[in-house]
């Protein structure tokens, strides 16, 4: 028997803004506007030269694992021994998630393409049931939901996406300690107590995969604008930190950053700001939804499209593809929903897993457009590309019907 999909509130409506009050800021960043220039180095706070170093050398590495399969991919992998968290009937195995939200499409999409993976684990006899929560992107909502899954006793798998990394640690610290396995994935916490951390390779490699692509594709001396979601979530600071060490070297001149918090009216009114101001060549985003609103501003101008580093998002790609766009799509691979359920019916079949399980993380190029648009050509525009949702039992109408 498949388990019910779990109604969240509030996602008839997909309200698709996060919340910057429930990030963990870092230091300097409240009331910045990108009007007053950016730091040409990144915040010590948020940049590791080791970390930087090693995620922009796994872009060339080829991950382990089925070819046609990237959720099941791993760069470099330290295998764990799971085989003390192996149960006798995993068919019955109750595994629980607590969700940050499903505040943006990127979300949405990849909590729809957990769902169908967790409805094929079910027929297959890997696990039993599955129950998730879902904090709104409220930090104390989803420690509530943490220790309640903790409290109830009744989940044989712990599944986290944390909604910011220092303020939820402790939480993640507590499931751990309650003995059942704990699988992190897509935000990090400040702790290594989980079974597996799973992510792709990371936030400095999306923000270099876009600021390399600007630096080779404006003449020297252009002016870009960077546009962030929100402060205080590890993987969008590490986004603009790689993003501010390549923008330093280069002769790109940096008007500054802009927090939008993912909302279409307020980034096509930044960029009118900015266009209004003087001449704005390229845009840099940390997350690319809202990257056709800020196309629209150009449009509003009558000025010329820039060179833009969006995202793997449906309306981007089809707007680049339309308008002939200079333009790349960075990828935060979204199929990375389908790997948590996956990795809890291998722990609990006592099989083993990568201690940081980083899947491959490659951005979509001109070369590459057409197939990506082909393959999703029935998808919504708040659809991601890379989803890799295709083989499982609701493709196409799941994410379709959204």
């Amino acid at each position: 028997m498949r388990a019910p999909r779990v109604l969240l509130a509030g996602a008839a409506g997909l309200t698709l803004i996060l919340s910057a009050c429930t990030t963990d800021a870092p230091e300097g960043t409240e009331g910045v506007e990108g009007s007053n220039g950016t730091e040409s180095s990144p915040d010590a706070e948020w940049f590791d030269q080791a970390e930087f170093d090693a995620q922009i050398a796994q872009r060339d590495i080829e991950p382990e694992g089925p070819e046609n399969e990237p959720w099941m991919q791993a760069i470099e992998p330290e295998w764990v021994d799971t085989s003390e968290f192996a149960i006798d009937a995993p068919e019955d195995a109750h595994v629980c998630f607590s969700n940050a939200s499903v505040s943006n499409p990127w979300r949405v999409t990849g909590f729809i393409t957990m769902e169908e993976q967790v409805e094929a684990l079910i027929d297959e006899g890997r696990i039993g049931s599955f129950d998730s929560s879902d904090a709104a992107d409220d930090d104390n909502q989803q420690i509530s939901d943490i220790q309640a899954f903790v409290d109830s006793g009744d989940c044989d798998a712990i599944i986290i996406s944390p909604s910011t990394t220092a303020t939820l640690t402790p939480a993640v610290e507590t499931a751990c300690e309650s003995g059942v396995p704990v699988i992190v994935f897509d935000r990090g916490v400040n702790s290594d107590c989980m079974v597996t951390f799973i992510h792709p390779i990371g936030g400095y490699a999306y923000g270099a995969d876009a600021a390399d692509f600007l630096v080779e594709n404006l003449e020297p001396g252009s002016t870009v604008l960077a546009l962030r979601i929100l402060p205080g979530v590890d993987v969008l600071e590490h986004r603009w930190a790689a993003a501010q060490r390549i923008f330093a070297d280069s002769e790109l001149q940096v008007l500054g950053f802009e927090f939008t918090e993912g909302d279409g009216a307020q980034i096509k009114d930044l960029v009118s700001q900015h266009l209004q101001r003087g001449e704005v060549n390229g845009i840099w985003m940390d997350a690319g939804d809202g990257a056709v609103a800020g196309l629209e501003a150009f449009e509003d101008a009558g000025r010329p499209y820039p060179v833009i580093a969006g995202e793997d998002e449906l309306s981007f790609m089809r707007k680049w593809k339309e308008e002939g766009l200079t333009a790349i799509a960075p990828v935060y691979s979204n199929f990375q929903w389908r790997t948590p359920v996956l990795a809890a019916g291998m722990i609990l079949a006592g099989e083993e897993v990568p201690a940081e399980w980083v899947l491959p993380q490659d951005p979509i190029g001109e070369d590459e457009l057409d197939d990506y648009l082909e393959r999703n050509s029935d998808m919504p525009s708040l659809h991601y590309a890379k989803f890799g949702g295709e083989d499982l039992p609701g493709f196409p109408q799941a994410w379709v019907d959204r």
